[in-house]
């Protein structure tokens, strides 16, 4: 396996923002940025060897600095949303930046996504590997606790793509990491995906009020549309006049999954009938946020000056759950709350296969 390196555009700052490239010997290829940590490119053969660019992305720096959709970033210190712009780690309430409403969302402006990385990167027979390191300075996002982070990306030669996240900080704060790649697997630049079908292995969500704050309830979802227990098109369901999708304005929610720290399982699959491609998604989180770009409308134009508009990709976001820093009923699950000195480490990986047509589904 192979790892190319290639400059990615200026930023205003004068660092050089570079691009690595991760390639295997089946025809997939990864890359990925310093800037950000983002995910810009994920190439992988369809049913007839062509390759098809499954992520949503831009051709260079630019795009990502001016990212308003989060396209392909790694997001922290907190993913998601905290109620109320605050929470109270050792007694003491930390006020937070509100940027959605009186919420905070994916840790405010000065978010993971902005920052630039130190990269190291190898490569063998068997994978490659690209990691990114930075350290967030205490309160720059609100959160206490100077945070040591490595984000390592991952390909190898069975065509999984593995996502790997560490952090410890000198104080206790708060650590729930995400990667808020968009995935159209009929190819970033085909449109809409409500077409492709997914399935996500999880009998309960969270459901929000119109804020998209969790009320606290656990949902089943058995005889609603929120239901992806067996496979179904993203569309099928999503213009239901239900609550959850309503105040959505599609699907934007966390589901609940049966996963334990350290052990990553398969959690969802997503499905091009077009390409042949599946992607299977594996991870040792306990929530995953399952969002079909409701309100995607990207300030520059993507990757081959595509326009990528509402429901052009849908997000895999896993993560602890919404808020729950907050939300007392949500105390049985795990929590994001991190002690000084303690190791943090969750996974998630990406794995994709091309099936013939004639392929039960």
């Amino acid at each position: 396996m192979e790892i190319i390196k290639e400059t990615f555009g200026l930023m205003e700052d004068g660092h050089m923002a570079h691009l690595y490239t991760m390639k295997n010997d089946h025809g997939m290829e990864v890359s990925v940025s310093d800037y950000g940590a983002v995910l810009v490119r994920v190439i992988v053969p369809d049913r007839d060897g062509n390759p098809v660019d499954v992520v949503l992305g831009y051709d260079d720096v630019e795009g990502y600095i001016r990212n308003s959709g989060s396209v392909g970033c790694f997001v922290g210190r907190n993913a998601n949303r905290i109620g109320g712009a605050r929470v109270t780690i050792d007694g003491k309430v930390y006020e937070l930046e509100k940027n959605d409403g009186e919420n905070n969302l994916h840790s405010g402006s000065m978010r993971a996504g902005t920052m630039f990385y130190h990269a190291e990167y190898k490569s063998s027979e068997a994978l490659a590997a690209v990691s990114f390191t930075t350290r967030m300075i205490t309160m720059e996002q609100g959160f206490p606790g100077n945070l040591d982070v490595t984000v390592t990306y991952t390909l190898d030669q069975e065509n999984t793509l593995t996502i790997h996240y560490e952090a410890v900080s000198d104080e206790d704060t708060i650590v729930n990491f995400t990667n808020h790649s968009y995935f159209n697997l009929s190819g970033h630049n085909s449109g809409s995906v409500l077409d492709q079908e997914v399935q996500i292995v999880s009998h309960y969500y969270t459901p929000t009020g119109p804020d998209m704050i969790p009320t606290g309830e656990i949902r089943r979802v058995a005889n609603t549309p929120m239901d992806f227990r067996m496979p179904k098109p993203i569309g099928r369901d999503i213009d239901t006049p239900y609550d959850a999708l309503r105040i959505g304005g599609g699907y934007d929610h966390n589901y609940i999954l049966e996963t334990e720290a350290g052990n990553p399982v398969p959690v969802a699959e997503m499905f091009s009938p077009k390409t042949g491609i599946r992607m299977t998604v594996s991870t040792d989180l306990p929530g995953l946020q399952f969002y079909t770009a409701n309100t995607l409308k990207t300030r520059l134009p993507g990757k081959n000056l595509s326009i990528y508009l509402p429901h052009a990709g849908a997000c895999f976001e896993t993560q602890y759950f919404p808020n729950v820093v907050n939300e007392p009923k949500f105390a049985k699950y795990r929590n994001s709350y991190v002690k000084a000195g303690d190791v943090v480490t969750t996974e998630t990986s990406f794995r994709f296969a091309a099936e013939q047509e004639n392929a039960d589904v």
